[in-house]
Order: structure tokens, then C-alpha cells, then sequence
């Protein structure tokens, strides 16, 4: 009996903790999870009893020190209803409200005289001051409601990639371009669940706190974009955009071990602040979402494809005769002249055409084929950003040597700016790919941090392959890049220009229209960051190194001191 008699004590006590333990989360729940938005529903006062407010998640940028910093958020405030049919003298209520904030006096009559109306709005965002004020007058026929509205603090900064709200096609708000179309589902909130079922939602929100996070579609974003790089590199790329008159110059810096981006932009952009008033044509990304041929940047793969293929080595020679037939056709180098013999290192530090060809030659097309493939060019990259699109890569499928040649140095080949820096990663990633993305974590509204997963690295080259094109990379900043000036002593760092001519409509390539970019990365062994850049169309300039060099340097410097990037240059001959 006394057995039978402890167990059931042990049951009852076991059932009054677990009620216990149930208050007290559910208390957690309605005093700090949502305990800002329960008291605003109990100042009835200022709410409307017909529109439900506005919710949505924020999305932060990421200081290089952890702080978060907004970059879309929740406006709060007032907005100014009238119900025309208690008003009795229109002008003095004008008179009185338009000491408090600015208010159209003939809109304000039109609107506060209207026969048989109850329901009218004359202004909307007022500071709560103002609306505590307005709400003071007592005034007949007046009331000032509660109102919440999408903020962009940043205005102008990564506008492409956070993108905006809009309604879609009816009375909804939803995301539009950017992170805010992308995590619309976990951004959106819906306004009717504080008054879901008391036990529901309790065991709603323990689940997804003790058994799956992913079930909760409710968050706010932790981005990777550091607002300071992302300030330099747009500064950085307006600069190159208005000394060249190009039609477009856009940039990526990413950490090439993780695949975080800590910023990416392109101009000409437009302000989040005032997107009504901006050009719709530069609300999309077009680091995501349109595609170019690169050029030179990409004799890096292709050397590192031959390097890992066993068919070149750094100090192999070929014999450079300015200018070879293939299947009927010509390819020269840039400047259509002859090196003789010489090795590997000049294929990128002279960019010659003729020494990339060189290397798909002795690839053939089934391993060229082979490590394109395996580094994803016509692939999306799986980056977190709405309407991505996939390289063209139809040469691919040839069975002529030509096309191969072609795309060794850059062209007959076009990639997304973002699938080019995942390719050109590997490199600085010991031959292995990771995905771009801009997210790092969710915060849900249970009160759990979800860090977000983004896949393991995924080996292309061997280590040894991709180390060796470093050290060749290296070489082109230490001598060949402006003649050796861009050297930084205490500091490795490796990079290459690359100039394409842009394609012409019905096939053929424009004679004098060119497509400029530049990638790096340091400290060229450990590195920090991988950094691309271009410039669609510049006007006065032929090559890129004269475009984008000092950019690129000024990054490299800046992201140095901002970061304090320890030296490595005592390390060097041991990698």
C-alpha cells in the first residue's frame, strides 16, 4: 500500500511541476517574447478596431565586432484619423492640429468636411510625442491610432540585397526583391496569433523551442554584411562608375572559407528610403541575376584545372608564337605578339591567350569538360537572394577545340558575379567550394539564436594544386600588377585582371566595347577575404588593370586596418 501509495504521490507531484513548468514558460512567452506587443494591444485607446497593425521580422547587418545593426525594421508612431460626421468646426481643428505637425490645409477641409463619412486618414508617421499630443486636444471627430511601418535605416546601403515591401497583387505586404522576398515566410507575421488558444500556442512554442526550431517560421535575419565594408565597397564602385562613365560596376567580398558575404553591391542602385521615386530597372541584383564573360580571370581555373590534371606544371614552357589557328580560327594574345619560350607564370603574369589555350589543348575536352563541371559553372550558386539565374555554358557540350580554347581565357563562357567568386574561391580555399549566402542566423520568436547550415566545402582541386596557383597569383601582384607598385611588403596577396570584350547581339564580339573585372585574396595562403570586381562598358579605357587595380588595393588596405589582418609575409615560404 505505502508502494502504491508513493507512486501516486510521485505522479501528482510530477503533474503539479509539469503545470508549473507550463506557467512559467507561458509566462516567458507573453511577458518577454511578446511582451512589447501585448502591451501595445492593451492600449486600446490608439488602436483601430478595423485594420490589424503591421508586423514583420527586422533583418540586421553584422559589425565586424558581433553588434547587430538594423537594416529593416519596424517604424512606430501614429496616424491621423477623422470622423468627419463629429466634427463641427473643420478650421479650428485644423488650426489646433497644425501647430502640433505638418498638415495640408485644403486636403485636411476637403477630407474633414465630407458628408456622411466616419473614416478618414489626413496623415500617417507621426512620432509618438506628437500623437500623445494630438491625442491631449480631446478634439471631437480626432483621434490619432496606432501605426507600424517597414524602415530602412541604411537608406541607399546594400538596397539591391535587402530588398523591399510592396503590395503584391492585393492588400497584402510582402517582400519584393532582395532578403525581404527570400525570408518573406520567416519575416511575415501573423497578426491574429496572440489570440490563438491558450494551451496551443503554449505547446505551439515549446515545440519548436525543444524539438525542431525549423518549424517556426517567425524571425528576425542576422546578415553577414558588415555596414562599414559595405559603405567602402560602394563608395569604391560610384567612384569607378563616375570616373568611366560605365554603364554598370559591381563588387563581392566574401569570406572564401565559410562562403559569408560581408558585402556585395552594384551601381547604379537606388535608396530604400524613397524606392517609389527610384528606377525599377535597378531594384533586381545583378550579381544574382545577370550574366557576363569575365575574361582573363579565368586563366586562374585553368591553370589550376591543368596543374591538378598533371598536364602542366608551374614550371612548365610552351613555345609562344602571339597568335594560333584553331579548327579555322585565330586566337592571339591581346597585344598579338610572340613570347618565345616561357614558363607557366607568364601565362598570368603577361595574361597571354595563347598560354591558356595551351593547357585546354594538352586538358582535351573531356577533363576541360570534367573540372568546369565539377566547379558548377551553369549552375545557381544556392545564394539566398531571390531571381538567381545560371551561367551560360552551352560550349561546354562542343566537340571542337576551339570553344575549350575560347573559354580558357574567359570567353564563349558566361557566369552570375556570384557563380564566378564561388568558382574562383576554390583557389583561396585549398581547392575545396563553399555557397555564398548573405544569412547567418535566424532569430526566432521563441527566444532561440538558429544558426543556419550552408553545407560542407566540396573539394574541385587538390590542396596542392590550388596552393600552387597561389603562389603564382602572388607573383603576379609581387611583380607584374602596375610593374610591382601594388606590393605590399608584410603582406602576401594574390590576384589577376581580366578584360573580355562584350559579346555583340547575333554572335561576334564589339571591337571597342569591353567588359572589365578583377578578383584577389589575402593573405594569399590564410586568407581573410576574396574580393571581385567589374565594370560593364567603361569608356576610355581598354584593360582592367587600369580600371579596377586601385580599387582592388584600396579594399585590400582598408579591410587591413579595419579588420587588423596580421602580417604574413614572414610565413611565406611556408604555406
Amino acid at each position: 500500500m505505502r508502494a502504491t501509495f508513493r507512486a501516486r504521490l510521485r505522479i501528482l507531484l510530477g503533474i503539479i511541476g509539469l503545470i508549473a513548468l507550463l506557467l512559467v514558460a507561458r509566462l516567458y512567452f507573453v511577458q518577454i517574447v511578446n511582451g512589447s506587443e501585448y502591451a501595445l494591444r492593451a492600449d486600446r485607446q490608439y488602436l483601430s478596431q478595423s485594420q490589424a497593425l503591421f508586423d514583420r521580422g527586422s533583418i540586421y547587418f553584422t559589425r565586424q565586432d558581433g553588434t547587430l545593426i538594423s537594416a529593416a525594421s519596424l517604424g512606430r508612431g501614429f496616424l491621423l484619423s477623422l470622423n468627419p460626421s463629429k466634427i463641427k468646426d473643420a478650421e479650428a481643428a485644423y488650426q489646433a492640429l497644425s501647430a502640433l505637425t505638418p498638415l495640408d490645409h485644403d486636403a485636411f477641409i476637403a477630407a474633414a468636411t465630407k458628408p456622411h463619412d466616419v473614416y478618414e486618414e489626413v496623415a500617417h508617421r507621426l512620432p509618438e510625442d506628437v500623437g500623445t499630443r494630438i491625442a491631449a486636444l480631446k478634439i471631437p471627430g480626432v483621434s490619432p491610432l496606432r501605426e507600424r511601418w517597414r524602415e530602412y535605416p541604411g537608406g541607399a546601403l546594400a538596397a539591391q540585397s535587402i530588398g523591399f515591401i510592396a503590395y503584391n497583387g492585393g492588400d497584402t505586404l510582402a517582400g519584393r526583391y532582395g532578403l525581404e522576398r527570400y525570408y518573406d515566410d520567416t519575416l511575415a507575421r501573423d497578426n491574429g496569433s496572440l489570440y490563438q488558444n491558450f494551451f496551443a500556442q503554449l505547446f505551439a512554442n515549446l515545440g519548436n523551442a525543444l524539438v525542431d526550431a525549423r518549424a517556426s517560421r517567425q524571425g528576425d535575419i542576422e546578415t553577414t554584411i558588415e555596414p562599414q565594408v559595405q559603405a567602402h565597397l560602394e563608395d569604391d564602385l560610384k567612384a569607378v562608375q563616375a570616373k568611366y562613365a560605365s554603364r554598370e560596376t559591381g563588387g563581392i567580398i566574401m569570406n572564401p572559407a565559410t562562403g559569408e558575404i560581408i558585402a556585395l553591391g552594384a551601381t547604379p542602385g537606388f535608396d530604400l528610403s524613397d524606392f517609389q521615386n527610384g528606377n525599377a530597372e535597378h531594384f533586381g541584383n545583378p550579381l544574382v541575376s545577370s550574366v557576363y564573360e569575365f575574361g582573363s580571370i579565368m586563366k586562374p581555373l585553368t591553370m589550376a584545372s591543368g596543374i591538378d590534371a598533371g598536364v602542366v606544371t608551374p614550371s612548365t614552357t610552351y613555345n609562344d608564337t602571339g597568335c594560333i589557328e584553331v579548327n579555322g580560327s585565330k586566337i592571339c594574345n591581346f597585344d598579338l605578339k610572340a613570347r618565345g619560350v616561357v614558363p607557366m607564370q607568364e601565362v598570368l603574369s603577361q595574361s597571354l591567350n595563347v598560354g591558356a589555350s595551351y593547357i585546354a589543348t594538352r586538358l582535351g575536352p573531356d577533363r576541360f569538360r570534367t573540372y568546369f563541371t565539377s566547379l558548377r559553372f551553369g549552375e545557381e550558386t544556392g545564394i539566398d537572394l531571390p531571381s538567381e539565374i545560371h551561367g551560360i555554358t552551352g560550349n561546354l557540350k562542343s566537340p571542337r577545340q576551339l570553344e575549350y580554347d575560347n573559354m580558357s581565357f574567359g570567353q564563349g563562357i558566361a557566369e552570375t558575379p556570384v557563380e564566378m567568386i564561388r568558382a574562383l574561391g576554390t583557389l583561396a580555399n585549398r581547392g575545396s567550394m563553399v555557397t555564398p549566402h548573405l544569412a547567418r542566423a535566424i532569430r526566432l520568436d521563441s527566444g532561440i539564436t538558429k544558426t543556419l547550415d550552408w553545407g560542407e566545402p566540396v573539394p574541385v582541386f587538390k590542396p596542392e594544386s590550388a596552393q600552387a596557383v597561389t603562389q603564382m597569383l602572388t607573383q603576379v601582384v609581387d611583380t607584374a600588377l602596375a610593374h610591382g607598385a601594388k606590393k605590399i611588403p608584410e603582406m602576401s596577396v594574390a590576384a589577376k585582371t581580366g578584360t573580355a570584350q562584350m559579346a555583340a547581339p547575333g554572335g561576334g564580339y564589339y571591337a571597342n566595347e569591353y567588359f572589365h573585372s578583377f578578383f584577389g585574396y589575402f593573405p594569399s595562403y590564410s586568407p581573410h577575404f576574396i574580393i571581385l570586381l567589374y565594370t560593364v562598358k567603361p569608356q576610355g579605357v581598354q584593360y582592367a588593370s587600369e580600371t579596377l587595380t586601385d580599387t582592388f588595393a584600396d579594399l585590400v588596405h582598408f579591410l587591413v586596418s579595419y579588420y587588423g589582418v596580421p602580417p604574413d609575409r614572414a610565413n611565406e615560404n611556408n604555406p
